[in-house]
């Protein structure tokens, strides 16, 4: 099951790295904070960045969340294992969000480009990639700046993350 665990924005890596030297390997499957594949153009160049999907957060897997938390309080840089706190008590991520989150890093830890065609009119086709079966919660695509908005459920409350888009059957700009 994943847990999430809430971090100060900017320690992501450094969490990870630390649960990963002081937690026994066998409290839990994975940990990780998850990527998203973009491309930003700078002087008139495109460039491939790996930026945070989602910033002050790392995930934990663990069927032993029992177990696992005490260990991971003796971590410094934890500020808190998200979920309702029942005497230690912790409910994983939902499953639809889980399953989200699977789909879109493809059980890996980064969410990679979406490749998209646009026809006459400004109509916006998704070919392949973590966009794919998603269009009911597209909020918008930014075209120029290769991002894709999309509304998902996270820890019970609507959250806007943005994925990097690549434009295939149209003239570049």
């Amino acid at each position: 099951m994943y847990y999430v665990i809430q971090v100060a924005p900017g320690t992501e890596q450094k969490t990870e790295t630390l649960i990963k030297e002081r937690v026994e390997t066998e409290l839990y499957d994975r940990c990780f904070h998850p990527l998203r594949h973009v491309r930003k153009k700078f002087r008139g160049e495109w460039r491939d960045l790996h930026e945070k999907l989602m910033p002050g957060y790392v995930f934990i897997t663990s069927d032993t969340i029992a177990d696992l938390y005490p260990e991971l309080r003796r971590v410094p840089a934890l500020t808190k294992l998200l979920g309702r706190n029942d005497g230690e008590i912790f409910i994983p991520l939902a499953e639809k969000e889980a399953d989200w989150l699977e789909r879109i890093t493809e059980g890996g830890t980064e969410a990679e480009i979406s490749q998209v065609a646009v026809a006459e009119g400004d109509t916006v086709t998704i070919l392949s990639g973590p966009l794919r079966d998603m269009e009911g919660k597209i909020r918008k695509i930014h075209l120029h700046r290769r991002i894709a908005e999309v509304e998902v459920d996270f820890m019970n409350r609507k959250t806007v993350i943005h994925l990097g888009i690549e434009l295939v059957g149209r003239e570049e700009e």
